[in-house]
């Protein structure tokens, strides 16, 4: 074979050409393979320049655009909806590796039923992943909730607000078991009013509130009516709320099940706020109100009710008498 000048030049000052130097489009396509877990940027070492290896063609094409640009492009593209892209990063690192395109598409569909930038930046915040959330995975949760759940298309964007976890739990395993099981063991009709509830976890959530209750001495039948009366019981924690209000009822009030069984809403009062400071008002008044209306009623209402009732017991003083405990009975708060 006849040896060029130029041949020459290449096999002798060029100790990349065995084995050949990959095109340089190989290893930027790379990029974006990175794992899910990567928590850096990766820049890829400078190749050794050749203007000799080129292909006569290349001039013409495109060149590929560096690792970096698409960092770059997304941190621009996040900033201009109000969202920090290196704390997005930080708090979930899989945004890294997931396309600008695919990105992009995910939040035009969140726009489509109705979020609102302010929506947007809440739901990235509360819950990263759904960023890189395929839009096929997302369109089986939109219409899960329309079709089964019977949420209205105007309530979807209050919906997402509210839990916007819903959109990456799968409704196979997550959203249509838990659905199942608030209406036909609890027996809630109205779900699409408990959306929140629908990511909570049948085996890991729900049954071990409604044994807790058993275990405290209401029966099932009790227990399921306290629950369906106030389906938000299934999102207090057992050992932060529940536990440490109930005994404070028990031993401190010294009330009885059937109160508490008519009025599960006390357990959504604060102990330290409302529940302590109101009981021991009343006890230093020596009236004794039903919850709802200890608990319920405004600051203001709830003094001036405690005024009256204290006032309308006073007995005649003849004589150094104990007054009387006055029990304050209501279900709504309502006046007596």
């Amino acid at each position: 074979m006849l040896e060029t000048p130029h041949s020459h030049h290449l096999s002798t000052t060029n100790h990349y050409s065995k084995p050949p130097i990959p095109h340089p489009r190989t290893k930027l396509l790379q990029f974006h393979s990175l794992p899910s877990k990567t928590t850096s940027i990766i820049s890829l070492p400078p190749k050794p320049h050749n203007s000799h290896l080129h292909s006569p063609h290349s001039s013409n094409s495109i060149p590929p655009s560096p690792p970096n640009a698409d960092f770059q492009h997304k941190l621009i593209y996040f900033d201009s909806i109000g969202i920090d892209f290196l704390s997005l990063l930080s708090s979930h690192p899989p945004i890294l590796s997931t396309s600008i395109t695919s990105i992009k598409s995910t939040i035009s569909l969140l726009y489509s039923v109705g979020l609102t930038p302010p929506d947007l930046r809440r739901a990235a915040s509360m819950c990263p992943e759904i960023l890189t959330a395929a839009t096929s995975s997302l369109v089986p949760v939109f219409t899960f909730l329309l079709r089964e759940a019977h949420v209205q298309g105007r309530d979807l964007r209050h919906v997402i607000h509210r839990r916007p976890r819903l959109l990456i739990c799968s409704v196979e395993l997550q959203l249509r078991p838990t659905l199942y099981f608030l209406q036909s063991t609890v027996g809630i009709c109205k779900v699409n009013k408990l959306t929140h509830l629908l990511s909570c976890s049948v085996e890991s959530k729900l049954i071990p509130r409604i044994e807790y209750f058993q275990q405290l001495g209401f029966s099932y039948k009790d227990t399921i009516a306290m629950f369906r009366r106030f389906p938000s019981l299934f999102c207090y924690s057992i050992k932060e709320n529940l536990e440490p209000k109930f005994n404070y009822y028990v031993i401190e009030m010294g009330r009885n099940l059937k109160e508490l069984k008519e009025f599960p809403h006390y357990f959504s009062f604060s102990l330290e706020n409302r529940i302590k400071p109101r009981h021991k008002r009343c006890v230093e008044k020596r009236v004794c109100l039903s919850l709802p209306v200890m608990l319920k009623s405004s600051e203001e209402q709830f003094r001036d009710r405690l005024e009256v009732f204290y006032s309308s017991s006073m007995p005649v003083r003849t004589s150094d008498q104990v007054k009387p405990m006055v029990h304050i009975t209501g279900t709504d708060g309502s006046n007596e």
